[in-house]
């Protein structure tokens, strides 16, 4: 009895190590594209290397913040409900956008080389997408989102200097201003790219 109340204690306290282990920025990025580049390199078909991928991306991705992010100073004026719409339109064209062009590469190698922490919330990861005869290498900065070290998120990828978020973000306040700030504009576009096949 009294064994089983030690043991207890034990799991315990290594169950509670576990909740608070920190995952280091640059580690978990290495993590990450290899998880990646190992779905990449099986033998799956395109669809199936897609539905993977999206799962990664889910799990390792600040979705919703970088949802709202992209949308800028338009989200002052949405309503709860139009919110909830958008971030629900957004994960789906994001995890298509995302997985179907990761999904071309067959087996990127990518190298982490350093880091650099900006506060207590972000640190920017330092890697390189490998060259092959077919295509140059690739300088990507990863922007990890570490307000929860237990947790870090991707909340943007910096390639060869350019924020594909902020370029998002661009290019979604041009279809709002075009279209006289109606954000059902937006939401039609969301749409119209997630579901074409």
């Amino acid at each position: 009895m009294k064994l089983n109340k030690i043991l207890l204690i034990i799991a315990i306290y290594f169950l509670s190590l576990n909740n608070s282990f920190s995952i280091e920025p640059d580690i978990f990025v290495q993590s990450t594209v290899n998880r990646a580049s190992k779905i990449l390199s099986e033998n799956l078909t395109k669809e199936k290397k897609i539905e993977e991928l999206k799962k990664i991306a889910i799990e390792t991705v600040d979705i919703k913040g970088i949802g709202f992010y992209t949308l800028g100073s338009a989200r002052k004026n949405l309503s709860d409900e139009q919110k909830k719409r958008y971030s629900e339109l957004f994960e789906k064209y994001f995890l298509k956008s995302f997985s179907s062009r990761l999904a071309e590469y067959t087996n990127p190698e990518i190298d982490v080389f350093g880091k650099e922490v900006l506060n207590d919330k972000y640190t920017i990861v330092n890697s390189l997408l490998k060259g092959t005869s077919e295509r140059p290498e690739v300088k990507i900065d990863w922007r990890i989102y570490t307000k929860s070290k237990e947790n870090p998120l991707i909340r943007d990828l910096i390639i060869e200097g350019l924020s594909l978020a902020r370029t998002q973000k661009e290019e979604f306040s041009s279809i709002l201003d075009s279209n006289d700030g109606n954000i059902e504009a937006l939401f039609k576009t969301l749409k119209e790219f997630a579901n074409n096949q």
